[in-house]
């Protein structure tokens, strides 16, 4: 059974980090992409970072470029997504996903159940 458990979240101050952590269960994530997912409240599911298989490739969302890294770890099963330099807009609940990889929720065929980040001071 696919299981994708996020952790991490929370409440931080404008500018302050956090790390997500995606841990995996039920498949190998050497073999699919890996992808972040956001959605604030009213607003569509947004695309936030991908990392591919092999070669590491990623994709960043144009609102995270600079401020937002993914990276895995295979020998763990474990996605990461770590956050700096937080904004208010970046409040949503974020998700993790594995599949084709890419920022489009379409590409993707399991997801976690969500955890929220609130960016407020």
């Amino acid at each position: 059974q696919v299981q994708l458990v996020e952790s991490g979240g929370g409440l931080v101050q404008p500018g302050g980090s956090l790390r997500l952590s995606c841990a995996a269960s039920g498949f190998t994530t050497d073999y699919y992409a890996i992808g972040w997912f956001r959605q604030a409240p009213g607003k569509d599911l947004q695309g936030v970072s991908s990392i591919s298989t092999s070669d590491g490739f990623v994709y960043y969302a144009d609102s995270v470029k600079g401020r937002f890294t993914i990276a895995r770890d295979n020998a763990k099963n474990t996605a990461y997504l770590q956050m700096n330099s937080l904004k208010p807009e970046d409040t949503a609940v974020y998700y993790c996903a594995t599949g084709a990889g890419g920022l489009i929720s379409a590409n993707y065929d399991y997801w976690g159940q969500g955890i929220q980040v609130t960016v407020s001071s």
